[in-house]
């Protein structure tokens, strides 16, 4: 049995749930345990002052002395993400054995040089895409890439009433709401032309979409108890991105959910995304305002089309992106680290 204590971001954190808690169940049968300390504090807040942010950081720092405590009584920790927002601080305390798991260009953000740090002193990293596992490789750390995977058997398709409004999806966390928002015009555009089409917008904050009228555009807050089935009312979803670095380590969570529900997807072809695009015929880039319209306007208009496209996505995670498929890469990691 090899001893694992996980050091999560907080409970209902995505990178938490989806590259770690998921897991441990499946990975109790390699005879891998897994123990989760969550941090309890909100991890990830406002800009501050620099006296305030160090209040705040020296309280979440003090937070994580459990987990610490635990990690030296095990084999391995599995450190997701830094301990305390874009710092390096006690990970190289946290037990003999680290792996660091990365799932964003986390680089790019806060005190030069933390992350790679934390790499470089830890087994080796566990990246959500081969862009990212390249950046550490740079640095002199092992690399392995485990994509952000799904739980296929609890994100299926669902059944949609046929004489409902055509439904454009989007959701995310609210630190994305600024891609999404960027979508206003052409998404105004499509719905004022399309009166039988909807926008649902799930996240835990409501987006500022005032270019689009009300009675056309929903919003429900996010809950991990309905956040299935709110993904499933879509007929379509969204993933745009600007066009940036911090882009290209983002590994298409939001593009993976709706394809494991089995609908079509437009997104920004750039990174994951544009990689997961060029692998099977699963939905639609758009880099312009009018390619949004244009993709929108031809899964409306082709429902055929469309539902081949989602059975596709769903294909495709099952083969690539689901827990099942991805427990035993993540295994085999453990397996090296602890010297099986």
């Amino acid at each position: 049995m090899i001893k694992v204590t996980a050091l999560t971001s907080g409970w209902n954190v995505p990178s938490s749930r989806f590259r770690v808690r998921q897991f441990i169940e499946p990975l109790a049968n390699f005879g891998i345990q897994v123990s989760e300390y969550p941090l309890r504090l909100r991890k990830y807040t406002p800009n501050m002052s620099p006296p305030i942010r160090f209040l705040l950081d020296s309280g979440k720092t003090a937070a994580r002395v459990p987990g610490l405590l635990a990690a030296r009584r095990s084999d391995i920790t599995w450190l997701e993400r830094e301990l305390v927002p874009r710092r390096f601080t006690l990970e190289h305390r946290a037990g003999s054995k680290r792996l660091f798991d990365v799932d964003d260009a986390i680089w790019l953000t806060g005190d030069p040089g933390f992350s790679e740090e934390i790499a470089t002193r830890s087994y080796g990293v566990i990246a959500g895409n081969e862009f990212l596992a390249e950046h550490y490789r740079a640095v002199g750390a092992r690399a392995w890439v485990v994509p952000t995977s799904i739980d296929t058997d609890r994100w299926q398709p669902g059944a949609r009433p046929q004489d409902s409004s055509w439904v454009i999806g989007w959701s995310g966390t609210s630190s994305n709401l600024p891609s999404l928002e960027s979508l206003a015009e052409p998404l105004a555009d499509f719905l004022a032309q399309h009166p039988e089409t909807k926008l649902l917008v799930v996240c835990d904050r409501r987006p500022s979409l005032k270019k689009i009228p009300p009675a056309q555009w929903s919003f429900e807050r996010w809950s991990s108890t309905r956040e299935v089935q709110l993904v499933q009312r879509m007929n379509v979803g969204l993933m745009p991105l600007p066009f940036t670095e911090w882009s290209l380590g983002k590994c298409a969570f939001k593009m993976i959910i709706y394809m494991a529900v089995g609908i079509p997807v437009v997104v920004s072809p750039i990174g994951t995304n544009k990689n997961i695009l060029q692998q099977a015929d699963v939905g639609l880039a758009a880099a312009t305002a009018n390619d949004w319209y244009e993709a929108l306007l031809l899964l409306f208009c082709n429902r055929k089309r469309a539902a081949s496209l989602g059975s596709a996505g769903r294909q495709l995670v099952e083969d690539n992106y689901s827990v099942a498929k991805n427990a035993g890469a993540l295994a085999r990691i453990f397996e090296e680290a602890a010297g099986f």
